[in-house]
């Protein structure tokens, strides 16, 4: 019987992979890695690693705490690696984020509201950035989020930096 090990990828320790395409065109593939994305990424730059019309995953390196964030849309960060702090604020002007708003936006200043709740999440942990809410981050040491979004202004895309074609 053969033994099978899996192996979990970190920032410190990633194998960069690749694709091996069976019966297909190659030209319709790409790929990338998170990890060695993040590695690369200044703290909380959101870098595009994938896309579906307007929906993104972004990759952040969370390093530090991160400025305050709001969306007009629900957003989802799932921690990939190392343990985030994730502090949420209900807005007390909710106007702070334009209806229809496509992607996040940085608060100018600290946001007032009432305090929603704190997550402490790990690898594998999968925390609700809610609509109308304020969000914060911070790691006291480096780690990978990769963050389920729409598209926005601070959406960057480095699709020739980061995608290995065939």
């Amino acid at each position: 019987m053969t033994k099978y090990v899996t192996r979990f990828g970190s920032l410190e320790h990633y194998a960069k992979g690749g694709v091996e395409i069976i019966d297909d065109d190659p030209k319709r593939y790409t790929f990338s890695n998170m990890f060695e994305v993040a590695a690369r990424s200044k703290p909380y730059e959101k870098v595009a690693v994938g896309k579906n019309m307007q929906y993104v995953l972004e990759v952040l390196r969370a390093e530090g705490t991160s400025e305050w964030r709001a969306a007009a849309h629900d957003e989802f960060a799932l921690v990939m690696d190392g343990e985030v702090e994730v502090r949420l604020l209900k807005l007390a002007d909710p106007s702070v984020v334009p209806p229809g708003k496509e992607g996040s936006i940085r608060l100018r200043a600290e946001p007032t509201g009432r305090k929603m709740g704190l997550v402490r999440a790990r690898r594998g942990h999968l925390t609700l950035l809610p609509a109308g809410a304020a969000y914060q981050f911070h790691a006291d040491r480096p780690g990978v989020i990769l963050l389920q979004t729409i598209a926005g202004d601070d959406t960057q895309y480095r699709w020739a930096e980061i995608c290995q074609t065939m």
